[in-house]
């Protein structure tokens, strides 16, 4: 047994979605209000909290590979993991050499009340596990709220999801829709605000299917457009199904709603969407697309395509290609595909060869490097406002415009949580470069955030 007469080292690290992203912000504040000082993840520990994600076997191999990382520097450092691979993979978990502590989603922000007394972390022979199968459908409200690192902080305001893609694990792992309590978020959306967060992140697993006492996806965003200090309003990745003509014409007239929109495509074939369960055609997607850009100006979008589908013939990966390249995509997030036991895909015919998955993963990679530059380049000789995000590196200073355009202004002055106007002058894949605009730039008058 170990016993510590310094402050206890704990070290969170996360995988997979913003929506982990979020709870493990609210994870670590409830590790540092419990006495303990948190340290960079990769840095000797006592303890390392592992959120999890399980949404393809390579971010289970990451998992396993985290863990073992960590015990190398810390060797008796308490381990536990959590988040989705915790609540769906358990059983391969407790194999695993080195994990102390299992905590399914339905206890996810309960962890530090598993924990021994911090100045008594031991390690176990075996795991203990907390998790039920079936995690409650209740509206939720968070005892927690935390304190984010970034300029940008997370706002849980849905959870699980209804829709069960064949392809998908994730109502097995987060279990079917909830929506937060309204008057819980707005009070945690008004103490980011106090804090002088000025734009925060709409999280969840199907946010457009918020759901609460009457308001919607739309009526949440009204209410957060109200709270004084709160500058920007970002949505994080939205179902098509879910994106309606008032959300869009919202997006168009609101000034804190950022025009941006990432929504999931995954395939730009009508056989293949009906196979993964998606409940709308490649012309659907694509009049919905087409519709917003023509409701919202300078609209920046994303997308996820998933490649190696079952039944994925040339035919099929050419439509998805079409698709990818026609529509005026930001970027896309490629992922080849990964069969999750327990899903309907996994009893799907005709596999799809690794080797050709991968030269096709190659190919939609090409061509959103491509369609980022272009998104950069369209912007060179506009004036935009950009809050910036980060210190000083290499002698710039970066943020983001409010359609998701990455920019950098050189600089001797941290800028962070400043929002001020930049002529874009130059592009490259990476970002948009540009200098801050004389007479037209607009500071923060809130401190700038610590780290």
């Amino acid at each position: 047994m170990m016993t510590r007469t310094s402050q206890p080292r704990a070290s969170l690290h996360t995988l997979g979605c913003r929506l982990n992203q979020a709870e493990t912000s609210m994870l670590g504040e409830r590790l540092r209000r419990d006495g303990y000082r948190l340290v960079e993840f990769g840095q000797p520990t006592d303890l390392l909290v592992l959120n999890t994600c399980s949404v393809t076997e390579d971010a289970e191999r990451t998992s396993r590979y985290v863990i073992r990382k960590t015990l190398k520097h810390s060797p008796h450092a308490f381990i536990a993991v959590t988040g989705c691979y915790a609540q769906t993979g358990p059983d391969g978990l407790k194999k695993q050499a080195g994990i102390d502590l299992i905590v399914g989603n339905q206890y996810k922000l309960d962890l530090p009340s598993y924990l021994p007394p911090s100045d008594r972390l031991q390690k176990r022979t075996t795991p203990e596990v907390h998790r039920t199968k079936a995690i409650a459908r209740d509206d939720f409200e968070l005892d927690l709220y935390a304190q984010p690192d970034s300029t940008r902080a997370p706002l849980k305001i849905q959870d699980g999801c209804s829709t069960m893609c064949s392809f998908c694990i994730i109502p097995f792992a987060r279990g079917q829709e909830r929506s937060r309590v309204l008057a819980d978020l707005l009070r945690e959306a008004e103490q980011l605000a106090a804090q002088s967060y000025r734009e925060i992140m709409l999280t969840g697993v199907n946010i457009g299917q918020y759901r609460q006492d009457g308001a919607d996806l739309c009526a949440v965003i009204r209410r957060l457009e109200q709270i004084a200090g709160l500058e920007r309003i970002r949505m994080s990745s939205i179902e098509p199904t879910t994106v309606t003509d008032e959300l869009l014409d919202l997006m168009a007239s609101s000034p804190k709603l950022c025009p941006y929109l990432h929504i999931p495509l995954q395939s730009g074939d009508d056989g293949i969407l009906a196979a993964m369960n998606r409940s709308y055609s490649a012309g659907e997607y694509r009049d919905l697309i087409e519709r917003a850009l023509r409701k919202v100006p300078n609209l920046g979008l994303g997308t996820d395509i998933m490649v190696g589908f079952p039944g994925e013939d040339d035919e099929a990966f050419d439509r998805t290609l079409q698709v990818a390249t026609d529509l005026p995509f930001a970027y896309f997030h490629v992922f080849p595909y990964s069969p999750r036991p327990g899903t309907a895909a996994v009893k799907l015919a005709r596999p799809v060869d690794p080797a050709l998955v991968k030269r096709r993963t190659a190919i939609l990679m090409a061509r959103s490097q491509a369609k980022r530059l272009a998104f950069h380049d369209r912007h060179i000789g506009r004036t935009v406002p950009v809050l910036f995000e980060s210190g000083l590196q290499e002698g710039y200073c970066a943020g983001t415009t409010g359609n998701f355009l990455k920019v950098a202004v050189p600089s001797t002055t941290d800028m962070t949580n400043q929002v001020h106007q930049v002529t874009i002058t130059a592009a490259s894949e990476r970002r948009a470069i540009g200098h801050i605009t004389p007479h037209a730039s607009r500071t923060a008058t809130l401190p700038v955030l610590s780290s």
